[in-house]
């Protein structure tokens, strides 16, 4: 089986299938034929049996006869001219159990010959019982042979023996196993044309969503079209989403590019300018364009890269050792300002995206939080249930000024600073948005309970089975 296995490595569905049916359609049909034929040959031979016992007991019956008739008159009339035609293979001898050859009776086929005997001739064995067996006849032909005994009294004990030709079994047996080949070659053709039939018929949307992928790479088509079964439409919905997402992914990554390409234009308009008139002032203003420039291609070269992998297969981060990492960073970042920092996580959480991002978005909002708080940040972790969804919920909390409803929606704007005399660029809270975004979430702001405010970050997340 190890070796039919490997024999099939490699090859098509179709092969897989016609040959796995042939050779358990084949280890079927063979075992049926072996059984059958057995028992078509216990049937024979008991039909033979029944037979020869007819003839045992019609000699039997001339045996038993009135006290005052000689035992052996008119025995081995049995009807049947087989019996009279030289070794013919159907024979009878009739014989007490001690006689000697010259006193036994036989049928005149058998020409003087003796039947051989199925039993011992003691005289203290059970009477009464049938036996049957082959043995060698006259010529050494086959015969199956019926033996029985027949107490008759004072007058004695015989032993009965009919003989038939076994060479009659064995050729019904044969005619019937080349009726059972040649009905069972038939079945197992028709067996097979209908297999293939069924195997090219159920393949065929497999085959017809190959060529639809196929189309798709050449492009002459843009999605899988075409109605499948239950069992391959998820297959072909699916294939459909991935492009869907490959595409939004391509379009964002471009959109980024695109955007930083149309964000350099300004600084570098500038750093043109002063280069072509200099002036005291112009090396401030070009080293303030180049950072600038270095904030603006480090903001979108990020969009980028999160845009493309938001949707890679397979990327999961553990939550917890993410957070507890940012807290003792930051916990040293700003050890000078004595601030309080607690995580609470379960441990099982896991994010649907890569690591990095995750880092970036929750280090930046742990970020704001120490840059803003008085003494105490706290962060916080959960799965949430929305809308038939899992979703993993990230919250800040800091207990600082806070900011007013009405500049929450104006934190979140790209480079937008509520404080200069805090550092930064002002791109923090804006990169988490977007980056959520990228994956499907949302960052949301509120009032702390801590005093302060509260960043509320949802994305797509699960549990660690």
């Amino acid at each position: 089986m190890e070796r039919f296995r490997r024999l099939l490595a490699g090859r098509s569905i179709a092969v897989r299938l016609a040959a796995s049916a042939l050779f358990w359609s084949s280890l079927i049909l063979i075992i049926a034929g072996v059984i059958l034929t057995a028992l078509y040959r216990q049937a024979t031979e008991r039909s033979f049996d029944e037979r020869l016992l007819v003839y045992a007991n019609d000699l039997a019956a001339d045996l038993v006869g009135p006290a005052d008739q000689e035992p052996q008159r008119g025995l081995g009339s049995l009807g049947d001219p087989r019996f009279d035609i030289p070794l013919s293979g159907w024979y009878w001898q009739v014989g007490r159990l001690e006689a000697q050859p010259r006193d036994v009776r036989a049928s005149r086929s058998l020409l003087g010959n003796p039947l051989p005997t199925l039993a011992d001739s003691s005289p203290d064995r059970r009477f009464g019982q049938i036996r049957k067996d082959y043995a060698a006849g006259p010529e050494g032909r086959e015969l199956r042979i019926l033996e029985r005994d027949i107490d008759l009294g004072e007058d004695g004990r015989f032993v009965v023996r009919i003989a038939g030709p076994a060479d009659e079994i064995s050729d019904a047996q044969g005619r019937f196993v080349l009726a059972l080949t040649v009905t069972f070659l038939l079945l197992g053709a028709a067996l097979g044309l209908s297999m293939l039939f069924q195997i090219r018929f159920g393949l065929k949307p497999l085959l017809d969503l190959g060529g639809a992928v196929a189309s798709i790479r050449r492009g002459q088509s843009e999605r899988i079209a075409g109605d499948y079964p239950r069992d391959i439409a998820p297959l072909a919905e699916e294939l459909n989403l991935l492009l869907d997402a490959n595409k939004e992914i391509l379009e964002r990554a471009r959109t980024q590019v695109g955007n930083l390409a149309h964000a350099l234009k300004t600084p570098l308009s500038v750093i043109v300018n002063e280069t072509t008139h200099p002036t005291p002032e112009s090396p401030n203003r070009v080293r303030e364009q180049a950072m600038i420039m270095r904030d603006q291609m480090d903001y979108y070269l990020n969009r980028a890269r999160a845009a493309a992998l938001a949707g890679t297969l397979g990327a999961v981060t553990d939550v917890g050792p993410v957070l507890e990492a940012l807290a003792r960073t930051f916990g040293k970042i700003y050890q000078d300002r004595k601030l309080t920092l607690s995580v609470g996580a379960v441990d099982s959480l896991r994010f649907r995206g890569e690591r990095q991002d995750l880092e970036e978005m929750a280090g930046n909002l742990v970020d704001n939080a120490c840059k803003w708080a008085t003494s105490q940040v706290n962060v916080s972790a959960e799965l949430v249930e929305n809308k038939g969804r899992s979703w993993l919920r990230i919250v800040v909390d800091d207990d600082g000024p806070g900011l007013p409803p009405e500049a929450w929606e104006e934190a979140m704007k790209r480079g937008k600073r509520l404080d200069e005399t805090k550092p930064g660029s002002g791109l923090g809270l804006s990169i988490v948005s977007e980056l959520a975004a990228i994956y499907g979430g949302r960052l949301e702001l509120a009032r702390s309970p801590l005093g302060g405010t509260r960043a509320e970050l949802s994305l797509v997340g699960d549990l660690a089975t």
